[in-house]
């Protein structure tokens, strides 16, 4: 019977509020939905921030007073930072190769100062290059290796995520050149259109191309989210979900929180005769040191 560690992905920087009146936006809003996803099972909370008009953010102050709001009445709750927004590319649709309003891409240290700021225990680091919607994500091995090594040298875990196979293969490339923590982190986002399919076939290749000792996840977006987390512990590995995600409960029927979202997860976890882990156990399964006392 093995441990599962339960991610709950709180609300990203694609989920539209207009979608869901159940989104967490404000700094508060979003620290008590990580609360409640902890009391549900969920022993780490990837942590996005919004504007208050919903807007994403990048702002170190919404993610500080998230900070502060967890941790004032949760020490143990495993909190891993994103630092994916910042490579986002629109194409002028007359010039190509001028940048349409709401391109984001930054250069690769100035999307980590809150990382710098609120040393978490893990921060996400992202290695995909690929087309989204009519928009491309870019994340040069370049600007990667740059992100990679501030995050080493500052003592963050990164958790590496994965978007296609050359991902995978960057990464390795990567761990060639650098020293990362053991166990390695890794998620492999599935479900993605023009990324990979949430498929066993995806779990499968991308497991045989890990190193030997990583951790990882494989989690589903949209209607893939739920089967997503029965073939990944499967398959041996842990478990994501979350409104950033996924908005919906069942066909139709939008989650009212990310803690039903994660109670659903751990019925699917417990029902497959595994275990839900603690945030203790989480920390020693990705080799993290314990929780520091208030």
């Amino acid at each position: 019977m093995r441990d599962i560690v339960l991610t709950c992905a709180i609300t990203g920087n694609i989920t539209r509020p207009e979608q869901t009146p159940h989104l967490p936006i404000t700094p508060q809003q979003v620290a008590e939905s990580a609360l409640e996803a902890a009391e549900a099972g969920a022993s780490v909370a990837h942590i996005h921030v919004r504007h208050p008009d919903g807007r994403p953010s990048m702002e170190t102050e919404h993610y500080a007073e998230v900070v502060e709001r967890i941790r004032a009445r949760n020490r143990d709750l495993i909190l891993n930072l994103t630092t994916g927004p910042g490579g986002r590319y629109i194409p002028d649709p007359d010039n190509p190769r001028l940048a349409a309003p709401g391109t984001s891409l930054l250069p690769p240290l100035e999307r980590i100062p809150h990382i710098q700021a609120l040393p978490p225990e893990v921060c996400t680091l992202d290695l995909n290059t690929m087309n989204s919607g009519d928009q491309v994500v870019m994340n040069t091995p370049r600007n990667t290796r740059i992100m990679a090594e501030a995050m080493l040298d500052g003592g963050w875990r990164p958790e590496i995520e994965i978007f296609n196979p050359g991902d995978l293969v960057l990464a390795r490339d990567l761990m060639a050149r650098a020293t990362f923590p053991s166990p390695p982190l890794f998620s492999f986002v599935l479900g993605v259109k023009y990324g990979w399919p949430a498929s066993l076939e995806s779990i499968q290749l991308g497991r045989s191309l890990l190193p030997e000792d990583a951790v990882w996840t494989a989690f589903g977006v949209g209607p893939s989210e739920f089967p997503m987390v029965g073939l990944s512990v499967l398959l041996g590995g842990h478990a994501r979900v979350g409104l950033e995600d996924n908005i919906y409960l069942e066909k139709g029927v939008l989650a009212r929180s990310n803690a039903e979202l994660c109670e659903r997860a751990t019925r699917i976890i417990r029902d497959l005769g595994f275990r839900v882990a603690s945030p203790t156990r989480a920390r020693e399964i990705f080799g993290l040191a314990p929780a520091m006392a208030a």
